[in-house]
């Protein structure tokens, strides 16, 4: 999941305690022109047979690495060519307690956002039946209505409708919550109807031109699959998908059935030397709730691999399965972009379809390699998903090897055409109207710099890349083997515009990024924040001070308490120290309710499980604002009074500049 009212069910305020806290982990999400682009850089080595024993020797030496390095667990992988199953095996314990040992056939792992796949392939089905048109308003299959209107501007002239097809390309234009994604407690969790109709996000890009990764999107689909057919979403998949693929492992249900319960791995975190185990995790349904073993993936990939067929059954028709593996959607003819619901990607220099997926304890991805009737499933616990990324590429290493990049050459201008692409560029999945928005400073930023001759600098996700210039606004990676992007290769980067006429960043796969105005960027912003802080906190730690100093004096010498000054500017500088008070709350409720819980790795709040006061505390900003005007206003009269002494006026007006700085804060970021 990718890995995302939902806002009431993780809490509905996200101030700067959460934003800071997801630095430290948040989680959750080709066309044919792109591949041919690929080979003319790379040049593709031949392949090499897929031996079982060798197939899983690899395996074992590399998964063997990978868990020691992370700590992780438990784990499962499959692996599927030309018709048969090569391997399905797990690795690790499903009970650490019990010592009782992954079975790939058995073991159940929750998948995350690679549930979609049966999503979108149910959507197919009804297509195939004419039950469903992928080009028709999905209002029309729906008991409430999507406003056919934009939140915010847009350089569109006409909006067109959402459909199927711009679902399924994460191209519908919503906005999306970062922290409305997971839940512990199932009581908590909305009906799927109540998720539907209550927590839509807002549109803000025109359908079809902007992908922003969406898990409403998804699970706007699997309420079409229930509205159309009648049948709830997990029986619809366990009859119509399940059932034919014989995948007796596999449930969309939250909690599991009880027949299934007792065969799910149990998830772990390595914390402070010693494994800890994590709660179930209830997310929106159709976007992420599937719990699969390694055995029935392997099933899954089968069937798509060979035309919809598997053991004599059918889940699809061999046109549908083409037409689903086919491009559906990308910004540039350089870039890989969407299929019907598969990431797309190059590795090693062969089209992949891919999608990962990720909760706060499992990280899993699936990787089909069409071309060569190749799959691979990979799911783990306790990790993160670089470690499927390193065993993909191990594979691809082994058997789709890649003779290399051809030698590059900058072109003439490079240097001064890249300059013009210096800048930080926020993920266009994001919310643009509520206090999530804040997220956009921290939320996988990208942040590009151009060294001495014009190769780009490219930061993501703390690594950074170089690419070249391979004609204006398109750019190559010059790294090999694994790259770090979650969802796609992150080998070529294209700049164009956006909706709103800013430069925009485009990526593989289903992100894209538009580039930060000054004013909008995570420097600039912690700056003001830092300083405004700084002068505000330590503007009452001044006057205590002062104050305590003039009691000892006064003590001393037995002066009386009188200190000359109106009641006024009494009251004025009694606004400042609440407004300094309520500062030291709102930094304190960063730190006690921002920490990210050492097992899930996010804030309490991003799972709905906020402490009881932080909802007195979430006024705390609206205070904040309420009381830096009346400094501001007293600002003013102070100088008009001619209140306390030139120095004391001048310090007084820093500190109603830093309360108005703080106001534009809260306000531009959603937060008031």
């Amino acid at each position: 999941m990718e890995g995302s009212s939902v806002r009431t069910m993780l809490g509905k305020t996200l101030n700067m305690r959460l934003v800071l806290s997801l630095l430290a982990g948040i989680v959750l999400f080709s066309n044919v022109s792109s591949v041919s682009y690929a080979s003319e850089l790379t040049a593709e080595a031949p392949a090499q047979s897929l031996d079982a024993r060798d197939v899983e020797q690899l395996l074992d030496a590399i998964m063997k690495e990978q868990m020691e390095e992370h700590h992780v667990p438990n784990a499962t992988v499959s692996v599927v060519a030309d018709g048969e199953v090569i391997l399905a095996k797990g690795y690790g314990y499903a009970d650490l307690d019990k010592l009782e040992p992954v079975d790939a056939e058995r073991t159940l792992f929750r998948i995350g956002s690679t549930s979609k796949l049966f999503t979108w392939t149910a959507v197919m089905q009804l297509v195939e039946q004419g039950k469903l048109d992928l080009d028709t308003d999905v209002n029309q299959y729906l008991d409430f209505e999507i406003p056919a209107e934009l939140e915010i501007a847009s350089g569109s002239s006409e909006l067109q409708p959402i459909t199927l097809k711009h679902l399924m390309s994460h191209t519908p234009g919503f906005e999306d919550y970062s922290t409305s994604i997971f839940l512990l407690n199932q009581e908590r969790m909305p009906s799927f109807a109540e998720y539907m109709r209550d927590y839509r996000p807002s549109r803000v890009f025109p359908a079809g031109e902007m992908i922003a990764y969406s898990n409403y999107g998804t699970a706007l689909a699997g309420y079409i699959v229930e509205q159309v057919t009648g049948l709830p979403f997990a029986e619809y998949v366990e009859t119509h998908l399940y059932a034919p693929l014989d995948m007796r492992h596999s449930t969309f249900r939250q909690p599991l059935p009880e027949a299934m319960a007792a065969n799910m791995a149990k998830a772990y975190r390595y914390v402070d030397g010693e494994y800890r185990q994590g709660e179930f995790e209830y997310v929106p349904e159709p976007a992420g709730s599937m719990s699969s073993s390694a055995a029935d993936m392997a099933r899954f990939m089968l069937a798509l691999l060979q035309g919809g067929e598997s053991n004599g059954e059918f889940i699809l028709e061999a046109e549908t399965v083409e037409r689903m593996l086919s491009p559906l959607f990308s910004h540039h003819p350089s870039l890989n972009g969407m299929a019907y619901g598969f990431i797309e990607g190059t590795f090693n220099e062969r089209h992949v379809l891919l999608h990962p997926g990720s909760t706060m304890l499992f990280n899993t991805a699936l990787y089909l390699l069409p071309e060569e009737r190749t799959g691979l499933f990979i799911s783990h616990s306790g990790g993160n998903h670089f470690i499927n990324n390193e065993v993909f590429q191990a594979f691809m290493d082994r058997y789709f090897p890649s003779n290399g990049m051809k030698a590059l050459s900058p072109p003439d201008g490079m240097l001064e055409r890249s300059g013009q692409f210096v800048g930080e560029y926020q993920q266009n999945r994001r919310s643009y109207t509520t206090d999530d928005k804040l997220l956009s400073l921290v939320n996988n930023v990208i942040h590009v710099a151009a060294d001495e001759e014009g190769y780009l600098l490219v930061t993501l996700l703390g690594e950074t890349n170089r690419f070249i210039e391979i004609e204006p606004g398109v750019y190559y990676n010059l790294r090999e083997g694994r790259t770090p992007d979650f969802s796609g290769d992150f080998r070529t980067i294209v700049f164009g515009s956006d909706s709103f006429g800013k430069t925009m960043l485009m990526t593989d796969g289903p992100m894209s990024y538009s580039k930060a105005a000054w004013y909008e960027t995570a420097a600039f912003n912690m700056m003001l924040i830092a300083l405004s802080v700084l002068v505000v906190i330590g503007s009452l730690v001044y006057w205590g001070i002062k104050a305590i100093m003039h009691r000892v004096r006064r003590t001393t010498s037995g002066q009386s308490e009188a200190n000359g000054q109106p009641k006024a500017a009494s009251v004025g500088k009694g606004l400042a120290i609440v407004y300094g008070l309520l500062a030291i709350i709102f930094m304190l409720e960063f730190l006690l309710a921002g920490t990210p819980h050492p097992v899930y790795q996010l804030p309490a709040i991003a799972y709905g499980e906020a402490p009881g006061w932080s909802a007195w505390t979430k006024f705390v900003p609206h205070l904040m604002a309420i009381i830096g005007l009346g400094t501001v206003i007293f600002t003013g009269l102070a100088w008009w009074r001619r209140y306390w002494r030139m120095p004391g006026r001048i310090h007084y007006t820093g500190f109603a500049g830093a309360s108005l700085i703080l106001l534009w804060i809260f306000s531009f970021w959603n937060m008031i």
